[in-house]
């Protein structure tokens, strides 16, 4: 039966209006606010709860201050972006640091204040970071990363001064000041609620505004809405143009791109590969597409589960990969392909990630299967995360019709979304598709967080633990000679592309549909819109 459009758009806009506290959809929205639609939403208002998700991380972009921020660029394609190479002043008006690297001074604004109107102090910053680490699990790993490590590092000097001090220097230590957890917590309003369990008060600020970023969270409906208002006192920038966000979740794509087309939101974020391809061949709407910085899609084959112990089974399965059809079919061609690369030539000095020297070729799998020792294959399984299967499963049933062709029997497992994690930190998924993206743009933190032993990290879902790679990493991160980095990165690299417990198959594209008169976007590295720059012509 063929529903008529004009009836399904009447019902979209009466189902949305029917969400609590939300104004019913019209065709004009205001141009002082902002409608965005996605499919998932924050889980929590807290981005230093260890089970926070990706869009609590959004809320708080928002919400809460950083001591400092990126500048901006042009992308080839006219796309702005933040520039990860240059540091700009955001709560702290200005700093120095020592010629060794290892103290930093951080001079705070005077006129700042948090939402509920109190001044903001060095007192905050130092309980924000202590509280960061106290969090443990991701929150204290992302500070690690800088070397952010314990509370003693941490002095206020002053009311507006704060100090930091470092065992050793470390390139990280300010680009990782700027991701969405070493935020400035109102800590004076966070300790009210504090609790001899909880004495952090992580429940109550997962669940309240804490902050004195460019807007205040007006109300939080889990699963539903969060609603944003702009802080007109807000001095760590200029003030935003936009006076209001409303940020939806609708579970179906389908609604969401009527919704886009109908004129009745401004933007959509998270629509499948194939509406995104079809709405820039349609034109009506704009189509933001950036290649999502220090990304990487891939296969994991996790070492320690027979036979993937096997560096030939590893590599067979690197030649069965239908990678040119996943990057069509699944991806719709809305990815970078991480494959095909020159085998005659080395791969690129200090870059990463790098595509894999060959294509699919079922032959040599069938081959080094057989030298392998399993000239019949063997049965495994291919697990996905389930809140990804709009890709992730065209992906997997590709990879398991190629796999049958040389003998290889694979069941797909669909987790659960909010049991994914869980099941990476488990490391007993035999084969997993997943992801990772650096929040900062090195390659060296992109290994750090997936492949040094040294962290038993979530994402290492390889269980690939090389103390040869541990030490280069290691030396990567921590030298200020420019040719020593550079030649820790290519020895990273050569490991890894050598062994391979991981199959790079593509860089995935941050999408974006927008109206035509919404202008301002900024990509990032969260991949979420950053409210602070957009406006409506």
């Amino acid at each position: 039966m063929r529903l008529d459009r004009r009836l399904l758009t009447a019902a979209l806009l009466t189902a949305s209006a029917a969400l609590p506290g939300a104004p019913a959809l019209a065709a004009e929205i205001a141009k002082d606010t902002m409608v965005i639609v996605s499919e998932m939403g924050p889980n929590g208002l807290d981005t230093m709860v260890p089970t926070a998700n990706d869009h609590s991380r959004m809320v708080v972009w928002q919400a809460y201050d950083r001591l400092v921020s990126h500048g901006e660029k042009k992308l080839a394609d006219g796309t702005v972006s933040y520039d990860a190479k240059v540091m700009t002043p955001e709560l702290a008006e200005s700093w120095e640091a020592a010629e060794d690297g290892k103290t930093y001074i951080f001079h705070l604004r005077k006129d700042a204040t948090f939402h509920d109107g109190s001044p903001v102090t060095a007192k905050d910053v130092k309980w924000s970071f202590d509280r960061a680490i106290a969090a443990g699990g991701f929150p204290a790993v992302q500070m690690a990363a800088g070397s952010l490590v314990k509370p003693e590092q941490f002095t206020v000097v002053d009311d507006h001064t704060f100090k930091a001090t470092f065992d050793q220097f470390n390139k990280l230590t300010m680009p990782d000041l700027v991701v969405p957890v070493p935020v400035i917590v109102n800590s004076e309003l966070a300790k009210k609620h504090a609790t001899p369990q909880d004495p952090w008060a992580f429940e109550w600020v997962s669940r309240n505004d804490c902050g004195g970023g460019a807007y205040k969270v007006e109300s939080w409906s889990p699963g539903q809405q969060t609603v944003f208002t702009r802080f007109d006192a807000w001095k760590s920038g200029p003030l935003p143009q936009l006076k209001r966000v409303i940020y939806r979740q609708i579970a179906s794509a389908g609604t969401r791109r009527a919704l886009l087309e109908k004129g009745d939101v401004d933007m959509s974020v998270g629509l499948p590969p194939k509406d995104y391809a079809e709405l820039a061949e349609q034109g009506k709407v704009a189509i933001i597409g950036v290649p999502v910085q220090n990304d990487l899609v891939f296969v994991d084959m996790n070492v320690k589960i027979a036979p993937f112990d096997n560096p030939k089974v590893r590599e067979a399965i690197s030649y069965a990969i239908p990678y040119k059809e996943i990057v069509s079919s699944a991806l719709y061609n809305r990815a970078k392909p991480m494959f095909g690369g020159d085998p005659d030539k080395p791969y690129p000095d200090a870059t990463w990630p790098v595509p894999i020297k060959h294509g699919q070729d079922l032959a040599k799998a069938k081959q080094l299967l057989t030298e392998a020792g399993f000239p019949n294959g063997f049965k495994t399984t291919l697990s996905i995360d389930l809140s990804e299967s709009t890709v992730r499963e065209p992906t997997a049933i590709l990879i398991q019709e190629a796999l049958k062709t040389i003998g290889v029997e694979l069941t797909i497992e669909k987790v659960p979304g909010s049991n994914w994690f869980a099941q990476m930190a488990s490391k007993t998924m035999p084969m997993v598709i997943a992801e990772f993206y650096g929040w900062l743009d090195y390659p060296d933190y992109f290994f750090f967080w997936t492949f040094h032993g040294g962290n038993n990290s979530v994402f290492n879902t390889a269980n690939y633990v090389n103390p040869s790679l541990d030490k280069v990493i290691d030396e990567a991160r921590f030298t200020r000679d420019p040719e020593i980095y550079k030649t820790s990165l290519n020895k990273m690299v050569d490991i890894v592309m050598t062994d391979l417990p991981r199959i790079p198959l593509y860089t995935r594209f941050a999408d974006y549909a927008v109206q035509k008169n919404v202008k301002g976007f900024e990509y990032w590295f969260h991949t979420h819109p950053d409210f602070r720059k957009l406006y409506k012509e």
